[in-house]
């Protein structure tokens, strides 16, 4: 809508919780989203909104009385009483999630301030709000199974019905599987990851359909062409009643056996590459497995390179604390030495006087 404004957006996975089960999560789309949020200028509400190709994945209003949940580290949800779902979203990096639930406690906050706005300007214009703490009229009761039956005030009423969707949003979000949504977003982020192997495989997949096609009618082709072999050897076996005729024939023969041999090379040649497909493929798998090794190899290498300099850094350390050590004896024995000669001089004058 026109008066509606984006203010900020970011692409996720986008989930439902299943309605039949209230446990496990419905992914919305097979890729990821475009999620975003709206500001209607207009009534001065926030919303939510996700679009996938032309129908509305997400249209949630929010309120104040939401509360945006991060399940794991990439993955965050929140309850919508007025659809009657809970929504998940599953993100690329930790970063967006955060970015994306800053900005849902931004939102919540400012529909908080826009409601207590309204509430103000509705107590001042409605005259029926003016009247003293003293004078409050009693609320109307309303009769549920008609005249003799228990009576409920409407507020009342209204306040079991709020609380009584509050435990069972509650019991949606404790029921939910941390576990299982955890899964299905790195799932599904693998399976963005791996779209280009998949777009790979499925041409290779092409070419080996067309290759087999090529193949079937190059082989029909030439056992038409060694039909007409077998009927021309036939018709020179009953028609030699010329030379030319033989000639003729012989030079056709010659010319469909060349064009036999071709075909042949090039059934051979078709078959060649498809059997390189494959081996290019084994070779892969080989590859992708000794750089695996190699990722081990170099992680264990670390691994000892670590502990030789935390070895190295402790003999350093105890090294220091020796020749600290022996410093100290150095000037504790120089000191001896000089309080030795000081005595040997003493003695000496004493024996001279």
């Amino acid at each position: 809508s026109c008066r509606e404004q984006p203010i900020f957006s970011t692409r996720a996975h986008v989930f439902q919780i299943d309605p039949a089960t209230k446990r496990n999560w419905i992914p919305a789309s097979k890729h990821a989203l475009t999620v975003s949020y709206f500001y209607d200028a207009t009534r001065n509400v926030y919303r939510i909104i996700s679009v996938g190709g032309t129908k509305a994945i997400i249209n949630s209003t929010i309120t104040p009385n939401m509360t945006f949940t991060k399940t794991s580290q990439k993955f965050g949800q929140w309850a919508d009483s007025r659809a009657n779902t809970v929504y998940g979203l599953g993100f690329a990096s930790e970063q967006h999630l955060s970015q994306f639930a800053e900005k849902f406690q931004e939102v919540k906050e400012a529909a908080r301030l826009a409601r207590e706005k309204s509430q103000d300007k509705t107590e001042l214009t409605n005259p029926a709000l003016n009247i003293t703490s003293h004078q409050v009229l009693p609320s109307p009761i309303i009769s549920s199974n008609g005249p003799g039956e228990d009576k409920l005030f409407r507020s009342q009423s209204a306040d079991v019905e709020i609380t009584t969707e509050k435990e069972r949003l509650k019991k949606m979000l404790s029921e939910g599987s941390v576990s299982e949504v955890q899964w299905e977003a790195e799932f599904f982020s693998l399976q963005d990851n791996n779209n280009k192997l998949v777009a790979a495989l499925h041409e290779a997949n092409a070419n080996v359909d067309q290759w087999k096609k090529q193949l079937a009618a190059y082989q029909e082709e030439t056992e038409s062409l060694r039909q007409r072999v077998a009927e021309l050897e036939s018709q020179g076996a009953h028609d030699s009643s010329s030379e030319n005729n033989k000639d003729e024939l012989s030079q056709t023969l010659e010319e469909l056996e060349l064009l036999i041999k071709a075909k042949d090379e090039e059934i051979q040649m078709l078959k060649n590459q498809k059997c390189g497909r494959w081996e290019a493929e084994g070779e892969r798998e080989e590859t992708l497995q000794k750089l695996q090794e190699l990722e081990a190899r170099n992680a264990e290498l670390e691994r000892r390179l670590h502990l030789a300099e935390q070895t190295l850094a402790e003999t350093l350390a105890e090294r220091e604390k020796i020749q600290n050590e022996v410093t100290k004896v150095a000037e504790m024995m120089d000191v001896k030495i000089f309080e030795l000669s000081e005595i040997r001089q003493g003695l000496a004058k004493l024996v001279e006087s």
